[in-house]
């Protein structure tokens, strides 16, 4: 009986708030307009939500995306498009012919009548416009500064490959190759990494991939690297075998090496002062980071130990800090395949996919929420909407950009982005459920009033 009483009081004060809320946007629709409604509903029901979170506990079938369906109700408001100016400020104003009673000679409303001009004077920029203007003022990256950032890398490059070749001289180490977006023209500000490939020269017949949903990790992002031959070449052959854990060439055990090398035993402060900047390994990032700072920018090179050409597929594998059972895997690299795909898509219709990914990264690496999003996520959205879409001429970029967020929305609300290359990879697996409400939440904001994200 305590327990109906209690469900049923609950109901009620369900209920009454659901009237309340009924209510409130009843009247902001008068109010605010449909626009203004949306986001403030977007509000007031996150603060439901809350309120329910914080009386009463969940149930683990209403935790699956509660708060998608109800942020479907406000799917179907279109969007708010800018309001047209008042026709007083726009084009001259007709006024009513005077009343026969009224008395002779000008009237107030005709003195403050403004002058009428020859045509009217534009009072806003459209959404396509600011969106232009911010990409010329975040996006866009000096020529200057490009070229410096390249000199740099490509010395840096050079410096460690001597180093590495002294230090290591029984370890093969391929050629240092600096590149990433800053090389491809897909670098929004000076945010982005360069890369710094070190490539690791394998014998050919004695090592292959295993894909890493075989493995015990189950993880499809990953393949291990399996040593063979044994019986031909054994163990001590190869001078990789010493980094073998397992049977399997371990990329945590080769990043370790290359950690303590790059913190204690390369003097950096004699290269930076050789090459007129200032150098420091990153101490705190579980990556190979080197910070630069120059007179004139500040870059971040990462160093990037890489198995490449060592399948018939010529996967790019990195060894990456990865948690759990895939700690020695090495984690399959799509960053060259993407830029290619993106390139290629361009070059048939000339059109603006690279230019969308720009604008993209640089509103989410400035939003508290939408910086969760990486570059590889966005990519991928733009990858699906490049082979749907046709029209990609500059003057869509705007209609191109709304339609990228709601594609993300539509895979937030699934919790599903597949690979383009790899559909059993899914790019927000790692996200919790409580990041994606919060980018949900920004995405939905930003598709009512999408310049409030520039």
């Amino acid at each position: 009986m305590a327990e109906f009483s209690q469900k049923r009081g609950k109901h009620r004060g369900n209920e009454a708030l659901g009237s309340a809320v009924d209510f409130l946007l009843a009247n902001a629709r008068l109010v605010l307009g449909v626009g203004g409604a949306a986001v403030l509903g977007i509000a007031t029901l996150a603060v439901k939500r809350l309120i329910d979170r914080a009386t009463s506990p969940r149930d683990e079938d209403d935790a699956k995306g509660d708060s998608w369906k109800e942020l479907n109700l406000l799917k179907a408001t279109p969007h708010q498009q800018p309001r047209p100016p008042p026709a007083s400020l726009s084009q001259p104003v007709s006024l009513p012919p005077p009343l026969p009673s009224a008395p002779e000679g000008p009237t107030d409303t005709e003195l403050q009548k403004p002058p009428q001009l020859g045509s009217p004077v534009p009072l806003c920029l459209t959404f396509q416009e600011k969106l232009l203007a911010f990409e010329q003022e975040y996006v866009v990256i000096p020529a200057a500064h490009v070229a410096l950032a390249k000199q740099l890398a490509g010395d840096i490059a050079l410096e460690l490959q001597a180093y590495l070749r002294n230090k290591f001289p029984e370890l093969p180490f391929g050629p240092l190759v600096p590149g990433g977006p800053l090389y491809d023209g897909l670098q929004a500000g000076a945010a982005e990494h360069v890369r710094l490939l070190t490539p690791l020269l394998l014998e050919p017949g004695l090592w292959i991939l295993v894909p890493g949903v075989d493995t015990v990790a189950r993880d499809p992002r990953c393949w291990a690297v399996r040593r063979t031959q044994l019986e031909f070449h054994p163990m001590g052959s190869s001078p990789w075998d010493r980094f073998l854990v397992g049977g399997y060439l371990s990329s945590r055990v080769l990043l370790e090496l290359l950690r303590k090398a790059l913190v204690a035993s390369v003097n950096w402060p004699a290269i930076g002062s050789l090459l007129g900047c200032l150098i420091r390994p990153s101490v705190v990032s579980e990556e190979l980071l080197l910070e630069v700072q120059h007179e004139r920018l500040e870059l971040t090179v990462a160093v990037l130990v890489a198995v490449t050409g060592a399948h018939s597929d010529n996967h790019l594998l990195l060894a990456w800090p990865l948690e759990g059972l895939a700690g020695n895997l090495w984690l399959q690299d799509w960053y060259p395949a993407e830029a290619a795909r993106l390139q290629a898509l361009d070059d048939q219709d000339t059109g603006t996919r690279r230019r969308l990914l720009l604008l993209l990264c640089a509103v989410c690496r400035g939003h508290p929420a939408l910086g969760q999003l990486g570059r590889s996520h966005l990519t991928q959205v733009i990858l699906r909407l490049g082979e749907e879409e046709v029209d990609w001429a500059e003057e869509a970029l705007g209609e191109r950009f709304l339609q990228a967020l709601e594609l993300l929305i539509s895979s937030l609300e699934q919790a599903s982005l597949p690979c383009h290359f790899n559909p059993s990879v899914n790019l927000l697996g790692s996200l919790r459920e409580e990041e994606i409400d919060s980018i949900g939440y920004a995405l939905y904001s930003g598709l009512q009033a999408p310049e409030g994200l520039l």
